[in-house]
């Protein structure tokens, strides 16, 4: 769009689950994963690994039958990703709720409504594979993914104040759960 003052330019969004990465695609998705992680964003991670087990770690996700990687793209470079977890075959009690889990978006991707599009899209993945609840949980301080997730209608079940330890102190944890059917 483009004004007599300025230019606008929006930049393109797509999902995709993926049960496969190229080589240039797992380049992407660890340079994503590294800088959200120096974001304070990294799943788990307090610091970026070595690339080696960036690579392993996202190939072998797609080796998981449970789990199905979906990935957000800006401009067609993969700037994040989330993944839906299925429960054990043998968990009765719990077959009818999966998890979505390692939600992550770099920071140069933010601003363009991909953060609540790759959780709605996990959402939909879910209720297609049958499933009547997702469950997550996540970090205190990561305000940018609990405000996603609750704008995305997941409501806080309950709390950990001992979720994690980061630099020798405890940080609370917050559990979140959507009906889904």
């Amino acid at each position: 769009m483009s004004s007599d003052n300025f230019t606008v330019d929006k930049a393109r969004t797509t999902l995709e689950t993926v049960t496969e990465l190229s080589a240039n695609d797992l380049s992407e998705i660890c340079d994503a994963t590294e800088e959200a992680i120096l974001a304070g964003g990294g799943f788990g991670w307090l610091a970026p690994p070595p690339r080696n087990i960036l690579e392993d770690y996202w190939r072998g996700v797609l080796l998981i039958p449970e789990r199905s990687l979906i990935v957000g793209k800006v401009d067609m470079v993969i700037a994040g990703s989330c993944q839906i977890l299925r429960p054990p075959r043998n968990n009765e009690a719990q077959a009818f709720a999966c998890q979505l889990t390692t939600f992550f978006l770099a920071p140069w991707a933010r601003g363009h409504g991909l953060a609540k599009r790759l959780v709605d899209e996990a959402t939909d993945t879910a209720k297609s594979q049958g499933f009547q609840v997702v469950n997550l949980d996540v970090r205190a301080t990561q305000d940018r993914a609990i405000q996603s997730f609750e704008a995305c209608g997941f409501q806080r079940v309950g709390t950990n104040p001992y979720y994690a330890l980061v630099d020798g102190d405890y940080v609370p944890g917050y559990y979140y759960s959507k009906e889904i059917r």
